[in-house]
């Protein structure tokens, strides 16, 4: 089995236009966001072997702090420049090159390219808002086959549901 989470970045801030996008920081509501989502998916008892998160200011806040809930240690967190502005196919092709030991990852980045990515490979999930998580377990061994396998089970997780 292969699990899959995606996770949209929570909210960020548009305060500072003078902001490159790479560096917005959360809002106050992704600050709060972020923590329930983390202590909901550590209820579940998700305990991902990898994170992966785009460099983005607000993307990585987020990953530290889902981090911090599921008792992943800070420095094991992979700061990929390549999921800032990847396409689902790039998304794809980085989670078909992942080791085959890695049982479970959890990719933290951008939308539109997590919203393609999740509806590619589960079509009943059509929007991915922020501090979304998209759940997705794979009966398979293989990294690469994902994409072409559809997942055995799919959980989403919106920040909105209590």
């Amino acid at each position: 089995m292969k699990r899959l989470f995606l996770v949209r970045h929570a909210k960020s801030s548009w305060d500072d236009a003078s902001l490159p996008d790479k560096e917005r920081p959360l809002n106050e509501r992704g600050e709060r966001e972020a923590p329930k989502m983390g202590k909901r998916l550590a209820k579940r008892d998700v305990k991902p072997d990898l994170i992966l998160s785009s460099s983005a200011k607000r993307a990585l806040a987020t990953t530290e702090i889902i981090a911090e809930k599921l008792d992943y240690e800070r420095d094991k967190i992979v700061v990929d420049d390549r999921l800032y502005g990847a396409s689902a196919r790039d998304l794809l092709q980085i989670i078909h090159k992942l080791p085959q030991d890695v049982k479970s990852v959890m990719l933290v980045g951008h939308n539109p390219e997590l919203t393609d990515l999740a509806h590619r490979l589960a079509p009943k999930i059509i929007d991915m808002p922020t501090c979304a998580v998209a759940e997705l377990t794979f009966d398979t061994k293989s990294w690469p086959s994902i994409g072409d396998d559809k997942p055995a089970k799919v959980v989403f997780h919106d920040p909105k549901d209590s």
